[in-house]
């Protein structure tokens, strides 16, 4: 009797199950360049845009995938984390793969991955993580597809990312701040050194506004002159010429080396979303094979259908909900801005869940100005997430004791804020009157999966058979042993960032004897 092929999430929990990347030990391209070798080196098949930054990496990424598909180009989009399926890192032509399709492109590589943990375990080597067996894959899925060109994010740095074995034609370098400081380096200037990795020979540089530009743009001009890439700079041979908020976004016109595009509608709210629209654009007049500027009615098209999970995403209109999965001090600015510009909200309950080893309070600071309550709570990842009553804490010397709530439960956390808006919507309609759920990537995949209405089938599992990613310490660089525990982090954006095996976080539920209900459905 023929073996039973395993389901998607079979797959997933093998793959999520891996040795995580976040130890150096394992910061080499050793593992993926023999892999790819094996594979008959398939990342030299098509076209690239590599995309790193602290923050807007998974926005700059689908707008270019969309404009180039919109003129007609296969495109191969690899982005990360996922919010609720391991699936959703690799699309192809706009689509996530199917479960049939990401169970057979597994079955494809699996045994060369195989090979590769055996050579490492004879050399005393790290067999490879989760994260390069994700790259391999999507690298694989490109050029069978065939696609003519692929979008590849960035997880983590540059410079010794899995996706660096990719050499790019058009290299966006995005924001550059302070996050992931144990593995990056503990300065910006150190954190720069790692993400201009990716400047490859003869490329274009497409380089975003720099919030320390000083300390960040001589070391990126710097790695351009080296390479001898053709830089493009937000600002000086790019610019977005002038925005205005729209109805569900923005309008905006932008100008790029080959020309203007004037009055493109941007399906995305915040003033950064119309810098990595400008990005984006640039990045895409490198790879696709026109001369000059690109059909104006084309880019309006495209950047007008990009939606962006996760990302200051409105998902209920009555009441008013909002998701954002940003988890450091710049994200929450331009979570603020896109709030303040866009909306008009006399009364904002936000439900918080992070990690615990992020910047909380100063994450915190930059929103209470427009928050009204503040109700803490836990997502599902347990080994990463802050307990509630230590959030609560924290956030009491932020807020005030009066305007906060610690509800452990993420689902009772929501529904307690979509009860406070509604007691005080006297006219039912919503209008200003809303909830934001925010602090971390998990915490908006849980929300996201909530507030479907459904329940992900690995659920009814006992808890036993659920896989959690193994936690692991860094070896820290010599000054990071110093660094305060804030700085630690290992919320990487190479990580899933959502652990599809507690959705809905039942710890509680199951201890209240409710479990039963799910696994008798």
């Amino acid at each position: 009797m023929a073996d039973a092929q395993p389901t998607i999430h079979d797959v997933e929990r093998d793959i999520m199950s891996r040795p995580s990347e976040r130890n150096t030990t394992n910061l080499d391209l050793k593992r993926m360049k023999m892999i790819l070798d094996l594979l008959g080196n398939p990342q030299d098949s098509f076209r690239v845009i590599h995309i790193t930054g602290t923050n807007g990496k998974g926005s700059t990424a689908r707008m270019a995938e969309a404009i180039c598909r919109a003129y007609g180009m296969r495109t191969g989009l690899y982005t990360s984390p996922h919010l609720e399926h391991v699936s959703e890192r690799i699309a192809i032509d706009g689509q996530r793969l199917s479960d049939d399709d990401f169970v057979e492109l597994w079955n494809q590589v699996k045994d060369f991955v195989a090979l590769i943990d055996k050579k490492m375990d004879e050399e005393g080597a790290p067999r490879m993580s989760f994260f390069e067996v994700l790259t391999a894959m999507a690298i694989w899925k490109f050029a069978d597809a065939p696609v003519d060109v692929a979008i590849v994010e960035v997880g983590m740095g540059g410079r010794w990312d899995a996706t660096n074995v990719l050499d790019a034609d058009a290299a966006v370098i995005g924001p550059i701040d302070m996050d992931h400081m144990a593995w990056l380096g503990d300065t910006v200037e150190q954190i720069a050194q790692e993400k201009v990795g990716i400047i490859k020979p003869g490329c274009t540089a497409v380089i975003e506004r720099q919030p320390h530009e000083d300390e960040v743009m001589p070391i990126i001009e710097q790695a351009a002159a080296e390479n001898h890439a053709t830089l493009v700079r937000d600002g000086v041979e790019a610019e977005v010429v002038s925005r205005m908020p729209a109805v569900g976004g923005q309008m905006v016109t932008l100008h790029t080396p080959n020309g203007t595009y004037a009055d493109v509608p941007l399906d995305k709210f915040g003033e950064h979303q119309a810098h990595n629209a400008l990005a984006a654009l640039c990045a895409a007049e490198v790879v696709i094979p026109v001369t000059g500027a690109l059909d104006g009615d084309l880019v309006a098209e495209a950047l007008s259908s990009v939606k962006i999970p996760g990302r200051i995403e409105q998902v209920r209109s009555s009441p008013t909900i909002i998701i954002d999965g940003g988890h450091n001090v710049n994200a929450a600015e331009a979570l603020r801005a896109a709030i303040e510009e866009n909306y008009d909200f006399t009364q904002l309950v936000a439900v918080v869940a992070m990690m615990e080893d992020k910047q909380v309070e100063e994450y915190l600071g930059v929103l209470e100005p427009i928050v009204s309550e503040l109700i803490v709570t836990e997502n599902s990842w347990a080994d990463r997430v802050m307990p509630a009553d230590k959030l609560a804490e924290i956030a009491r010397g932020v807020f005030g004791p009066e305007r906060v709530t610690c509800i452990p439960s993420l689902p009772d956390a929501i529904q307690e804020a979509v009860n406070r808006v509604d007691a005080e919507d006297e006219l039912g309609v919503g209008y200003g009157h809303g909830v934001l759920i925010c602090g971390s990537f998990v915490t908006a995949g849980d929300a996201r999966m909530l507030l479907k209405e459904s329940v992900h089938p690995d659920l009814t599992k006992p808890k036993v058979e659920r896989v959690h990613q193994v936690a692991v310490d860094p070896e820290y660089r010599q000054k990071a042993q110093e660094a305060d525990a804030a700085e630690i982090d290992y919320e990487t954006d190479a990580n899933p960032d959502f652990d599809v095996d507690d959705v809905l976080g039942l710890k509680k539920i199951a201890e209240d004897g409710e479990s039963a209900d799910l696994e008798s459905e």
